[in-house]
């Protein structure tokens, strides 16, 4: 069996840079183990599986793997989805996915870019003492949203780049997105974005991050576009629009490989 493969650095104005995720195209669903066992061997942090949506209200199926689990919403990895579709169809305006955990997702075309809508998310404040401790630093605020996403705010861009958290003893505590974010220098906001339970000690931007950054921040900042940056070794840039219950992503992709994934 011989699966198209393309790999794509989402959010990303050239190579090398933003988030890559390995964009994988099937007839039919194979069995859960293979689909993992395929993430594991491709080894980036995401990697996206689409079936033909047999309904009117996507065009397909979408469902995401990292190394080690299937994850709930991944932003980074559809952007980078609806980049191969759109590019293999340039008639086409948008694409519409329907996931298992997060509903009905779109990539659509916005000049030479492409805007991506993703729910938006609220959160609660909540004392995280043990993981705080674990991430570093000195947060002022810490918010939570269950499903296992953790948000600590502090108080400048500098304390979130110097951050050297403890990704060996965050491991045991499961599959956790860490959330590290502050006022931005060249850019309204700043993050970065920590899941070692899930295989990824950082990861290189993180669009479902913004799902509660953007309501977060939108709330801080008085209004509901800014501008953002993921301090990642990598970086990344992203547009922010939050508008009523999505959240509009605005970013690049880049190809950087296609090939075949053969199954023996």
């Amino acid at each position: 069996m011989k699966i198209p493969f393309q790999q794509v650095d989402a959010f990303a104005g050239r190579p090398f840079t933003g988030n890559p995720a390995a964009v994988m195209p099937l007839e039919a669903w194979l069995d859960d183990a293979t689909l993992q066992a395929i993430a594991a061997e491709n080894n980036l942090a995401e990697t996206a599986f689409i079936v033909p949506w047999a309904g009117d209200e996507a065009d397909f199926e979408l469902r995401w793997f990292t190394p080690a689990v299937e994850v709930a919403l991944c932003g980074h990895a559809t952007l980078a989805t609806g980049h191969v579709l759109l590019s293999r169809n340039p008639a086409s305006q948008r694409v519409r996915f329907m996931t298992r955990q997060a509903g009905a997702l779109e990539v659509a075309r916005d000049g030479d870019r492409y805007r991506l809508a993703l729910p938006a998310w609220e959160m609660a404040p909540k004392p995280l003492p043990d993981h705080a401790a674990l991430l570093g630093g000195a947060p002022v605020e810490t918010w939570w949203r269950d499903g296992g996403y953790a948000l600590f705010r502090y108080g400048s861009a500098e304390e979130v780049t110097a951050l050297e958290p403890d990704f060996r003893a965050m491991r045991p505590l499961g599959d956790i997105l860490f959330i590290a974010t502050a006022p931005g220098v060249e850019t309204d906001i700043v993050s970065r974005v920590f899941a070692p339970g899930a295989a990824i000690d950082e990861d290189p931007v993180t669009g479902s991050a913004h799902c509660l950054l953007a309501t977060y921040w939108a709330k801080q900042l008085g209004r509901d576009r800014f501008t953002a940056f993921q301090a990642s070794a990598r970086g990344g840039h992203i547009d922010v629009h939050l508008d009523g219950d999505r959240v509009l992503l605005g970013g690049s992709c880049v190809t950087v490989i296609e090939g075949v994934f053969t199954l023996s």
